[in-house]
């Protein structure tokens, strides 16, 4: 007899993970599953919050002081890049919360400290990377478009992208360039850093299982990328400090959609 090289569920060792079309109706879901589990253990959330809200203010005040305050910019755009990695101790509140545990700060932090030596660690690297390419290709224009203008204030340089032609230019082709940036990234981490910290999978599987979760709804998961940048960028504005509610609504929400994405 030849022996079976399926396992038992019917899916062949190595296969990507079946993935299922999301519709609005698991938006809302997700986001008022989140908004449940943030309400159940609001001061771990509140706790992930407050460290990014003060790596924000950090790095606001720091560019002040260097004279370099076109950074804030597209550093507040790049922010929902790396959020993914931002809510993963969020994600495994929503984990124990499913499972019917307690979840405790410390017990979040260890799992966080332990992904250190798992394939979130990787994707943390890609995400890191192409960050930087955004960072990067903002200097880029600017030396091509604006290199013959002066914005040593963040008054200036509003002031020169906003009322000049080779301000509206740079803003145009600089948006343009970082939704692109922002499609791929969202892309291959919407649901692959839940799914790294729930499964033992290597990081190309969790990358290759989000873009086709992507392309299994896509208007549907656009518009989720689309509410998360929005939110996140809203609550950026007042010192960040927005963040210490949407970061967790969001984390735990994303969470629930991986869940019924991935199956």
């Amino acid at each position: 007899m030849v022996a079976s090289n399926k396992t038992a569920g019917g899916r062949r060792p190595g296969a990507l993970p079946e993935v299922r079309a999301l519709t609005v109706a698991d938006i809302r879901a997700s986001l008022a599953e989140g908004a449940a589990d943030f309400a159940r253990a609001p001061g771990i959330g509140l706790a992930i919050a407050l460290v990014f809200v003060v790596i924000g203010m950090a790095i606001t005040t720091s560019l002040l002081v260097l004279h370099e305050p076109w950074l804030i910019y597209p550093f507040a755009i790049g922010f929902p890049l790396v959020g993914p990695f931002a809510a993963v101790g969020l994600y495994e509140v929503s984990r124990q919360l499913e499972a019917g545990r307690t979840p405790t700060l410390g017990g979040v932090l260890n799992v966080i400290w332990a992904q250190r030596r798992r394939e979130v660690s990787w994707m943390a690297f890609v995400m890191l990377f192409v960050f930087w390419i955004w960072l990067y290709q903002i200097r880029l224009l600017i030396a091509l478009i604006l290199g013959r203008m002066s914005f040593a204030t963040l008054d200036r340089f509003a002031h020169v992208v906003l009322t000049t032609n080779e301000g509206w230019l740079f803003l145009g082709i600089g948006h343009v360039e970082g939704a692109a940036l922002a499609l791929v990234l969202f892309s291959i981490t919407v649901v692959s850093i839940p799914m790294l910290l729930d499964r033992e999978v290597d990081f190309i599987t969790a990358m290759l299982t989000s873009i086709r979760t992507v392309l299994a709804s896509p208007p549907v998961m656009l518009g989720w990328g689309l509410i998360v940048t929005l939110a996140v960028l809203a609550a950026c504005v007042p010192f960040f400090l927005g963040l210490l509610v949407v970061l967790p609504v969001l984390g735990h929400a994303t969470w629930h959609l991986y869940r019924r994405a991935v199956v």
